[in-house]
């Protein structure tokens, strides 16, 4: 019964391959070093055997890839039991050989065994390739989406450093903040999403104004220097990381809706109302946000602490009550980030701000330290780059390409796009 198993095949066009026992065990003992459940099938078409086909497997904030052998054998493994999408680039199919009816990616799940076959059936036929200038446009609106929300959490940071003087490491939980929350009362309690996602950014504004009293105001006052304030941050993001993982394990899970169809269609862009939800949102927000910086009497003073907090505090403004509002508002803008990133990726996972905090932080390196404005151009930037960027890099290495240009930039604009010339030094 366990060899029938193990060299169970995946069949292409109905017919099994022939299995090789042993190739199949050297490949999984291989594996078994690191995971404890596979993926695995053979890939055949017209009973030969086809090798070099990309399989990759993506579920639960992990991915993988790999690719059939000279016996059109292939095994992926993973490192729970849990639903997976296992797809078939037909890319690397031979010419005139595609998935039948369309059926590329397939869902799949464990059994009682730790060992799942998944079959693809192949035919033949002419593939549907998608143009250049599509791929670009379906990228530059994937990129948008992206860089919207991580404008979100951007420029909350550039608030807070342009007020304070703090690189605060500590974003990346707060932006998790806002998605486990949402996770607590929409899922494990199972309030109705739009409640959770209210209770979640109270939450996520009252976690910002808890943090500056209890420790950024008493360190502000004993004249702690920046240095020091920053070796704080990294120590508290440990610190909240870790009771995260203590607290909601180290799973990924999804929220509710995140596996909406994408059954909106502009052309070649496929949307779903999630997608669409979530860019409204960010664009309604930012420009409330803009609103309350340029015509609000809190927003001048915010922008007078953010220029000199000595002369905005000789003129009667009171600095330690704008820090106070510039961290609720702050962390409230990180919260949302989290949730909106938890349907981008999708899936909540106790490290999920961690993964984007140098993106957020390029952002605001790249658009001018201390500049709201330019946070947000800084993440569009980074957003689009990403994505455009997958046209000719590796999945894999796309946030790279990202953090490059931010380098380039920076060799001949210091200061950052909207930044100051005065402000460096």
């Amino acid at each position: 019964m366990l060899l029938g198993i193990l060299v169970a095949a995946l069949t292409l066009s109905g017919i099994a391959a022939s299995p090789a026992v042993a190739d199949e065990a050297s490949t999984e003992s291989s594996e078994q070093e690191e995971f404890e459940y596979f993926f695995s099938g053979n890939v055949t078409f017209d009973d030969e055997p086809l090798e070099g086909v990309r399989i990759t497997v993506e579920g639960n904030g992990f991915d993988a890839e790999t690719e059939t052998d000279a016996d059109g054998k292939w095994t992926i493994g993973v490192p729970e039991k849990a639903e997976y999408e296992l797809t078939l680039d037909e890319d690397t199919l031979p010419e005139g050989v595609v998935v039948e009816d369309g059926q590329a990616t397939v869902t799949a799940e464990f059994g009682l065994t730790n060992r799942k076959s998944v079959n693809f059936f192949l035919g033949e036929g002419q593939r549907v390739t998608t143009d250049i200038g599509a791929q670009v446009l379906i990228r530059v609106v994937n990129g948008l989406n992206f860089g919207l929300l991580l404008a979100l959490a951007a420029i909350g940071l550039s608030l807070i450093f342009g007020t304070t003087g703090l690189s605060n490491f500590a974003h990346a939980e707060m932006i998790t903040f806002g998605a486990l929350m949402v996770l607590s009362f929409g899922v494990d309690l199972a309030l109705p999403i739009w409640l959770a996602i209210i209770i979640a950014l109270v939450l996520s504004a009252a976690l910002g104004w808890t943090l500056d009293a209890a420790i950024w105001k008493p360190l502000r006052r004993r004249g702690v220097g920046l240095i020091q304030l920053m070796i704080v941050s990294i120590g508290l993001s440990l610190a909240m990381r870790y009771v995260y993982q203590f607290i909601y394990g180290g799973s990924t899970r999804q929220l509710p809706g995140a596996t909406i169809p994408s059954d909106i269609h502009l052309g070649p862009v496929t949307l779903s109302w999630i997608d669409v939800a979530s860019m409204i949102t960010s664009v309604v927000v930012l420009g409330a946000v803009a609103y309350f910086l340029l015509r609000t009497r809190i927003g001048k003073a915010t922008r007078a602490v953010s220029d000199n907090a000595s002369l905005a505090a000789a003129s009667g403004i009171d600095v330690d009550r704008v820090i106070r509002i510039v961290w609720v508002m702050g962390a409230a803008l990180a919260g949302l980030s989290g949730i909106l990133w938890a349907y981008f990726r999708p899936g909540v996972s106790w490290d999920m701000g961690f993964q984007i905090l140098l993106l957020v932080f390029a952002a605001v390196t790249l658009g001018g330290l201390g500049t709201a404005f330019g946070a947000l151009v800084g993440s569009i930037i980074v957003g689009m780059f990403i994505e455009l960027s997958t046209l000719w890099l590796p999945s894999d290495m796309k946030y790279v390409g990202a953090l490059i240009v931010l380098i380039l930039v920076l060799l001949f604009r210091p200061q950052g796009i909207l930044g100051r010339r005065e402000r460096i030094g």
